[in-house]
């Protein structure tokens, strides 16, 4: 089984959200998940738009999980490289990371 972190659609028709989460990669887009790391809310104000846990998201890309593209921007976003994955010091203390 091969996991991959990526966006999983909630919402009505123009007002998207999207919770991050890991899947196997031969499940549906809005199929049966492994694990819920966050959501990606991109009509909300800036500062509310992403928040995931950081220190579960480097747990997965350590066992070998791939993120989609968008997912790997949502990271680059809050400090997360997926050369050499790591929590964030400023997340270290706070489980739940919010991206400003």
């Amino acid at each position: 089984m091969s996991a991959v972190i990526r966006l999983k659609k909630f919402g009505t028709k123009k007002r998207p959200f999207y919770r991050i989460v890991v899947m196997d990669s031969r499940a549906p887009r809005d199929g049966r998940t492994i694990e819920e790391l966050g959501y990606y809310h991109p009509i909300a104000e800036e500062g509310k738009q992403i928040s995931f846990d950081a220190g579960k998201a480097v747990k997965w890309l350590k066992e070998g999980a791939k993120p989609s593209d968008t997912v790997r921007m949502i990271f680059n976003r809050g400090n997360i490289k997926m050369d050499n994955p790591e929590v964030p010091k400023e997340a270290a203390t706070d489980q739940i990371y919010p991206v400003e």
